[in-house]
């Protein structure tokens, strides 16, 4: 412990530039990796980028002798701080006004200023919501296994449990994650032509059109924050959902809003502008040939991460 009156012993402890430039560039290796595991953890890109920053602080803290493998360190890191924060944001959610939905992620090809690893089931929005039915460890443990190819031992090390325990938990997360997802994929082309029909039923006013589009059981989640246009609790049934899809299309919408077709969060989708700035973002969920969910974010504050509209 170096004497506050010796300024040369307190010097020692300070790294050196060089030692400084080789953290930041092993950070910048795996930077990618640590925001595609924390943004699938929180669903927020703002609370995502503040994991980054803490793993980034407290990794320059350390010392050599306490890194074996500066990967496995990063990863542990940031997962523990993730578990923490949805520990504590358990109690965010709950008091939310209306529905939460995960902060959307334009990813366009060529224009990914995060950074994602990968673009898989993982990343839409339709997993991001169901992963929410997880507990933190579950949905650490699910993540790290399902998605990111860690082996048990390596998932036992970051999350402080021993294997049989990580694979008892994976078992339960998967048995909750199983119940609720389709039991086929939908092509990238099915999506793009349901996407644009569902389009041209909701500009048209076409009742008829827009329920053959979708599932008996569709629901329709809106997150407005108590900031932007949206219904408190989800709308359950074709009839519900198409009825007020258009309604608000024909009443509340704005009618000078400015459409352009992007992929969100790996599906694509609609972001709408207002005067510029983004206004809401919409994105499917499809079963086949039908519809089963539809997400509509208005919330500003998880908007204002995304470009203004190009001149």
């Amino acid at each position: 412990m170096p004497n506050e009156n010796n300024p040369d012993g307190l010097a020692e402890m300070q790294p050196s530039d060089s030692e400084v430039a080789i953290r930041l560039a092993a950070f910048d290796q795996y930077r990618s990796l640590l925001f595609s595991i924390a943004y699938r953890m929180l669903g927020s890109v703002t609370d995502a980028e503040d994991m980054l920053q803490e793993t980034f602080i407290r990794w320059q803290q350390t010392t050599e002798n306490e890194v074996r493998s500066p990967r496995a360190f990063l990863v542990t890191i940031i997962s523990r701080l993730c578990i923490s924060h949805l520990q504590s944001a358990r109690v965010q959610r709950e008091e939310y006004v209306g529905q939460w939905l995960p902060e959307p992620i334009v990813t366009d090809l060529g224009s990914d200023p995060f950074g994602i690893m990968r673009l898989d089931e993982s990343l839409s929005m339709a997993f991001l919501v169901l992963l929410e039915r997880l507990t933190p460890v579950e949905r650490a443990v699910f993540l790290l296994r399902e998605v990111f190819d860690y082996q048990y031992s390596e998932i036992a090390a970051v999350l402080d449990q021993n294997e049989v325990n990580c694979r008892q938990i994976l078992r339960r997360a998967r048995q909750h994650v199983s119940a609720m997802r389709p039991r086929f994929k939908t092509s990238r082309q099915q999506k793009n032509d349901l996407l644009e029909r569902f389009l041209k039923a909701t500009s048209s006013g076409d009742m008829k059109g827009l329920l053959a589009l979708l599932s008996k059981d569709v629901v329709l989640h809106s997150d407005g924050g108590s900031k932007g246009l949206a219904v408190p609790k989800m709308v359950h049934g074709a009839d519900r959902v198409a009825r007020g899809v258009l309604g608000s299309l024909e009443n509340l919408v704005p009618k000078n809003l400015v459409q352009r077709l992007a992929h969100i969060n790996g599906d694509p989708g609609v972001v709408s502008y207002l005067n510029g700035r983004p206004y809401s973002v919409v994105t499917l969920d499809n079963y086949g040939e039908r519809i089963r969910a539809i997400y509509v974010l208005t919330n500003p504050e998880k908007l204002s991460h995304l470009p203004e509209l190009p001149r």
